[in-house]
């Protein structure tokens, strides 16, 4: 003869306590103190401290993230300034000063000066860094870089 079983959470159904004694032992989490690295007090004010000291500040959920250590620049190339020449003059960026025209890369919001293209003015050019070939082609066309910080391969080159 069959016999139809009852699930074990009916068959607990009218009772207060599911068979499991008192209501305080089952409580999940909560009766073994917290999930995780449970017990160092992470909770108390006053253990923080110690807490940090011992295990970092990645301990209590603070994570974050690392910013990266290369700084990147927006380049912009000889051939840009070469092409753009005549609407960064109308706009002031390029200012003429006794025959050589001087730029400030950071107002055309570039930080970087790359080396593709030839110049055929003489600029007087302000720049974060600059590549060795650009530096080689403006020096070579009568022009000078300020505040230059030539790239790692002309460092290495020479």
């Amino acid at each position: 003869m069959t016999v139809n079983k009852q699930k074990k959470c009916v068959r607990y159904r009218g009772s207060k306590t599911h068979g499991c004694g008192s209501m305080k032992k089952r409580r999940g989490a909560g009766n073994r103190g917290g999930k995780g690295m449970a017990g160092t007090g992470k909770r108390a004010q006053s253990k923080k401290p110690s807490i940090i000291n011992m295990f970092g500040n990645t301990y209590l959920g603070k994570h974050g993230f690392k910013r990266p250590t290369t700084v990147r620049y927006k380049s912009v190339n000889i051939a840009f300034l070469e092409e753009k020449f005549d609407s960064l003059l109308a706009k002031g960026k390029i200012k003429s000063l006794n025959g050589m025209y001087s730029i400030d890369l950071a107002s055309v919001g570039a930080g970087k000066l790359l080396g593709t293209g030839v110049p055929t003015r003489k600029y007087r050019i302000k720049a974060d860094s600059v590549s060795s070939s650009a530096a080689e082609k403006i020096k070579a066309a009568g022009g000078e870089i300020v505040g230059e910080k030539v790239s790692k391969e002309a460092v290495e080159e020479k």
